[in-house]
């Protein structure tokens, strides 16, 4: 998966389409994501303890990761990753439209 935590992605298709966001939580087994402001959900929760009020939450939902593309930081626009390795051996992910680094 290409896609990692902290990473600012743009939604390329589905009904956020063209929002933009942080991805906050990665499930690499199921190829999910959880960006910030996208795909929200409401949930009615019951109050569990007394002191913990139910109600009405508002939450984002997993999407699929390929319904997302990541932004480069540097020409700013929604990219496809490529990888690259380095002299000393590390391997890193790259812009395909400007070939900055990623990480």
């Amino acid at each position: 998966m290409v896609v990692k935590s902290k990473d600012t992605v743009v939604v390329i298709s589905g009904k956020d389409k063209g929002k933009q966001g942080q991805v906050v939580s990665v499930r690499p087994a199921d190829g999910k994501i959880t960006v910030e402001g996208v795909a929200m959900v409401t949930k009615h929760q019951k109050a569990a303890a007394q002191g913990q009020p139910g109600g009405i939450i508002h939450k984002e939902a997993y999407i699929d990761a390929s319904n997302v593309m990541i932004v480069c930081k540097k020409c700013g626009k929604a990219t496809r990753v490529g990888k690259k390795i380095l002299d000393d051996g590390k391997k890193v992910r790259v812009c395909k439209k400007c070939g900055a680094q990623i990480d």
